[in-house]
């Protein structure tokens, strides 16, 4: 039996367990963003005839993403998942391996997935995948992807990044870079040649956004036969992009100590290669700097600026980004983000919108929700095996498809001239 003294803390205390328990869930309701709404993603575009016929048959532009209740409207959540589990159920897709040899006698390899059936519009259509930094076509999310495409009438080519398969060894001391586009130049050359009736779809995830963004844009005719281009979750100016990874908000600078060690881990499976050999840029001095960078600019400043002599990194970051090449594309063009992706900074998302707001061939697709490359789709708990992303890349070129069957309606539609060339 409690005594007289004890009675009046009772309350007291009760009052200090439902305070930390309305804190708790304070905490838990603000960061899993729980009172945020579904809402269709916001576009920026200009009023065209192509832009009209995308609104009205691409249905998915205009409807709610709904991501699961729970935690799918938290970016870092979203992130992480993607991150860690890739996708829910990934398919594995049957492809051919290629390998090309480039002139510096690097190696690289690109995977072929043919198509499972025939297209809805009969067209022969073929999307080139560039994947995100030290990705290839046997990341899930890449998997999901390509499956997903099969099905729906799409032949595939997943670029594999230099040096970033396990079983695969480099043959000239060089890997992939933020904007290097010869191994993927290479892939849409040999596509060209070996499908000679094939347009292609250009698609980049992350990096791969631009690497491909950039290869467009580097000269008009890297676009013959492009029927649209499609980049998710890229920031577009290498340079702020990593200044911005410095900072602490919304965790930028943990993600950056992430992705240096991932990068590290890549490098250094490499290091016979890349570290030491007569035709090497890099010495024993650079590999000791780079097992203690803490940083992908770290890394960058120590070892990948120097597979291209720059002599700077910021001649490095500046060159390799596709903000500069990007207003020279002039094929339609798909650019996709996320508002609460912790890897791509608010102040980044200005460049796509201006772009949509000058040129009549881009849309800017912004969600809400959807993290980096996650978007995932689900009710309560459980996501989906398919994502948003992955359905909105196949409606938008699939209605690309149905504009290229339409009446002729001006000389703008740049789909209809890329049909005549």
């Amino acid at each position: 039996m409690a005594s007289l003294e004890e009675l009046p803390l009772l309350p007291v205390f009760d009052g200090v367990k439902l305070a930390a328990l309305a804190t708790v869930l304070y905490v838990i309701v603000r960061s899993l963003h729980l009172k945020s709404s579904p809402a269709p993603p916001h576009v920026t575009y200009q009023d065209t005839p192509l832009n009209r016929f995308l609104f009205k048959s691409c249905q998915i532009l205009t409807q709610e993403y709904i991501p699961p209740l729970l935690w799918g409207k938290s970016g870092h959540i979203q992130t992480v998942l993607y991150g860690k589990m890739g996708r829910v159920a990934t398919p594995k897709p049957c492809g051919v391996r290629t390998f090309l040899p480039m002139e510096d006698g690097a190696t690289m390899t690109f995977d072929i997935f043919e198509a499972l059936g025939d297209h809805s519009t009969q067209d022969d259509i073929t999307m080139v995948i560039c994947p995100g930094i030290g990705n290839h076509s046997e990341k899930q999310y890449i998997r999901t992807f390509v499956d997903h495409s099969q099905r729906k009438g799409y032949r595939c080519a997943v670029l594999n990044h230099l040096g970033a398969l396990p079983d695969i060894e480099l043959t000239s001391p060089r890997m992939f870079t933020y904007g290097c586009t010869w191994e993927f130049a290479a892939m849409v050359s040999h596509i060209k040649r070996e499908f000679p009736q094939t347009l292609m779809a250009v698609v980049g995830f992350s990096l791969g956004g631009n690497i491909v963004c950039k290869f467009l844009g580097e000269r008009h005719s890297n676009q013959e036969r492009v029927l649209c281009c499609v980049s998710v979750c890229q920031g577009y100016s290498v340079l702020r992009a990593q200044e911005t990874f410095l900072q602490w908000d919304q965790g930028r600078r943990l993600y950056n100590f992430l992705l240096a060690s991932k990068m590290k881990k890549i490098i250094l499976a490499h290091r016979d290669t890349l570290f030491g050999t007569k035709s090497s840029r890099l010495d024993d001095a650079d590999l000791n700097r780079l097992r203690a960078a803490t940083s992908l600019m770290q890394i960058d400043d120590t070892i990948m600026r120097k597979f291209h002599d720059y002599h700077s990194l910021k001649e490095y970051y500046e060159t390799e980004s596709c903000v500069q090449y990007m207003h020279n594309i002039s094929v339609p063009l798909l650019l996709v983000n996320a508002v609460d992706d912790p890897l791509v900074h608010p102040s980044l998302l200005a460049i796509p919108r201006t772009l949509a707001d000058k040129k009549a061939n881009v849309l800017f697709v912004l969600t809400q929700h959807g993290g980096h490359l996650g978007f995932f789709e689900g009710a309560v708990l459980l996501p989906k095996p398919l994502t948003w992303i992955d359905k909105l890349i196949v409606s938008y070129t699939d209605t690309l498809c149905q504009w290229g069957r339409q009446p002729p309606h001006t000389p703008q539609d740049g789909h209809r001239l890329l049909r005549a060339q």
